[in-house]
């Protein structure tokens, strides 16, 4: 049995319809991925990058209101929501987010 995404505290069916896109289609792994693998596969799978939606992940999996991630735990977040972004790999259209995919159809090609 598996336990819908959108038990998890903060996690709506938006954000479930995302990580089902990232081939995480249950709380039981989401748990098991973690929150910084699961964004990087939001972010493979063409998932625009935002800061708030990686920390409401973390406190979606620590049971926590998303609005409770501040201070030095918010900063500490931000470093490491920075590194995943920089890292994130392209799909297999070879872009890194839905933005570049977006631009290299109007003609701008993707950005170096």
């Amino acid at each position: 049995m598996s336990t819908p995404v959108t038990s998890l505290r903060n996690l709506g069916p938006a954000f479930a319809a995302e990580l089902a896109r990232a081939g995480i289609h249950s709380a039981e792994q989401l748990r098991e991925t973690g929150a910084d693998a699961a964004y990087t596969r939001l972010l493979e799978t063409g998932t625009r990058a935002h800061f708030i939606a990686y920390y409401v992940l973390h406190m979606a999996l620590q049971g926590r209101p998303w609005n409770d991630c501040k201070g030095a735990e918010k900063d500490a977040l931000r470093v490491t929501f920075d590194a995943i972004k920089a890292a994130a790999k392209p799909d297999k259209t070879g872009h890194a987010t839905e933005i570049e995919r977006i631009l290299d159809q109007i003609g701008t090609g993707l950005r170096a």
